[in-house]
């Protein structure tokens, strides 16, 4: 690809995270506008000042890298952004700025210093967000947020609204590789891997959700409420004994669902919704199991939820909401009967 534009030199500032569509619009447009294109990327200081979960620079400059050499390998450098501005207010040789609709405001701030210290203002190129079918807007926060993915695109299907998803061989090959991190630990002393766990969770990202039973009480007995837990009064499909249950009174709010077993239900899926959106610890009641419950739980939850189960005879499984894991989620999910 070659340069149509005319420009000599355009810059493109930016956090870059969880690079997505959008992006790839802009960076396209400044290398269609000039012979050079400069992309300034923000410093991990000024990054995470506004959100904590955003990636590493080098991983942001990375996506960014291999984004631009798929479209052409010359005419392009990768610069770190300090501050709002960069050099684009004093730049000798810029002549073009990539601009959207949010940071246009921006781009006339910059062609204001620049017409102070006797520049030449530069001409600003506006890209229109992306959106998808439902209007919103494609960005890094709704990405993080848990919302779409890098397209833009839905993570939960408009049939799993309406339809009960059943186990199926396909499904099941997928699920018999485990994914997560395994902590190890005595069946019978389930607070073993509880405390590894909990001691490798000293900081959140997202939610701690617990689903089971016996993963909420240990859990709650080591005085941490998890923002959601999923139970449904049994262990290994045996119904527990009283002194076993799950104190419900820790927790602020319950909510009931039922999904019976191999099934998720629309029932279940709206429930693990409306409790992720909770501003309180929320207990999720199942009549039936909770056991398939995480593979909706990673496609609701935002970037960085911890998910935490038991293993029968192994201990624990941690799983982190990343955008890895919500593609498997899906990829499983597609792979279901439906009903």
């Amino acid at each position: 690809m070659t340069s149509t534009g005319g420009h000599a030199r355009c810059l493109l500032g930016g956090t870059f995270d969880r690079l997505h569509d959008g992006h790839k619009d802009l960076l396209r447009a400044g290398l269609e506008a000039a012979a050079h294109l400069e992309v300034h990327i923000t410093t991990d200081q000024m990054a995470l000042a506004k959100d904590h979960r955003i990636q590493p620079v080098e991983d942001r400059m990375a996506a960014v890298e291999d984004a631009l050499r798929s479209i052409r390998e010359t005419g392009w450098s990768l610069h770190m952004l300090e501050d709002a501005f960069g050099p684009a207010p004093r730049h000798p040789t810029a002549d073009a700025l990539v601009v959207s609709p949010e940071t246009r405001t921006g781009g006339e701030a910059i062609n204001r210093k620049r017409a102070e210290g006797g520049f030449e203002p530069l001409v600003l190129i506006e890209v229109q967000h992306r959106t998808n079918d439902e209007g919103t807007i494609l960005s890094s926060t709704a990405i993080r947020n848990g919302h779409m993915d890098t397209t833009g695109g839905a993570w939960i299907a408009s049939e799993w609204r309406e339809h009960d998803m059943a186990m199926s061989p396909a499904a099941e090959a997928h699920l018999k590789t485990p994914s997560g991190t395994p902590y190890p630990g005595p069946e019978d002393h389930p607070e073993v891997a509880m405390a590894a766990v909990l001691d490798d969770l000293s900081t959140l990202d997202g939610p701690l959700i617990a689903v089971g039973d016996v993963t909420a009480k240990v859990m709650l007995s080591m005085d941490v409420v998890p923002n959601l837990a999923l139970i449904d009064g049994q262990t290994k499909r045996v119904a527990l004994n009283d002194e076993d249950t799950v104190d419900l009174t820790a927790f602020p709010l319950r909510r009931d669902a039922t999904s019976p077993a191999g099934v998720l239900t629309p029932n279940l899926l709206a429930q693990l919704e409306d409790s992720l959106r909770a501003d309180v610890p929320c207990v999720l009641v199942v009549d039936g199991e909770e056991d398939m419950a995480p593979l909706y739980l990673h496609l609701l939850a935002p970037l960085g939820a911890i998910i935490v189960f038991g293993m029968p005879r192994q201990g624990l499984m941690v799983q982190r909401t990343t955008l890895d894991m919500k593609e498997r989620c899906r990829t499983i999910l597609n792979a279901f009967e439906v009903r």
